[in-house]
């Protein structure tokens, strides 16, 4: 017997993504990214955020270039999407030939989403948050087994154009 597919609730999905509209906009601003033990890399970081398929949909689109030769360093998309038959937001992320699926929690009345994933003993936890001045900060953190978290990436960023 074949399952009937449920009909999603567009109306709900495009008012949950509407609570993520304090990212649209280009940004721009520094990062500094962990490449190996001791090895930072300071970039130059641009960051996208809009909407797409009718508010469905923020696609976030980061490049970071060496601040000592402008070579392009880094380079990530996010997809962010909200299941309404879960109530939950969802990110499949794209970065340096790997990809990941992730729930992403909002702040209640805040303007902060946070994300993670583990793979054996490596787990990480990032945390975006866009402050009172308008500051996107975004602060990711590696954990490998029982230790301290470690500092992997940090980035901050302010807004140079809207939509």
């Amino acid at each position: 017997m074949a399952q009937t597919l449920r009909t999603p609730d567009l109306e709900a999905q495009r008012t949950a993504m509407k609570k993520l509209g304090f990212l649209v906009g280009a940004w721009s601003g520094e990062a500094s990214v962990l490449r190996g033990p001791g090895q930072w890399t300071e970039l130059v970081q641009t960051e996208s955020a809009q909407f797409k398929l009718e508010g469905l949909v923020l696609v976030i689109e980061g490049v970071g270039r060496s601040k000592a030769d402008g070579a392009l360093a880094l380079q990530a998309l996010g997809l962010i999407s909200f299941d309404d038959e879960t109530g939950t937001y969802r990110m499949r992320a794209f970065n340096d030939g790997r990809w990941l699926e992730t729930d992403v929690a909002l702040a209640d009345g805040g303007n902060w989403i946070s994300w993670g994933f583990a793979v054996g003993e490596f787990r990480t936890t990032t945390v975006l948050r866009v402050d009172e001045t308008g500051e996107w900060t975004e602060l990711g953190e590696l954990i490998i087994g029982n230790r301290a978290p470690q500092k992997m990436m940090e980035l901050r960023v302010r807004r140079i154009r809207q939509g």
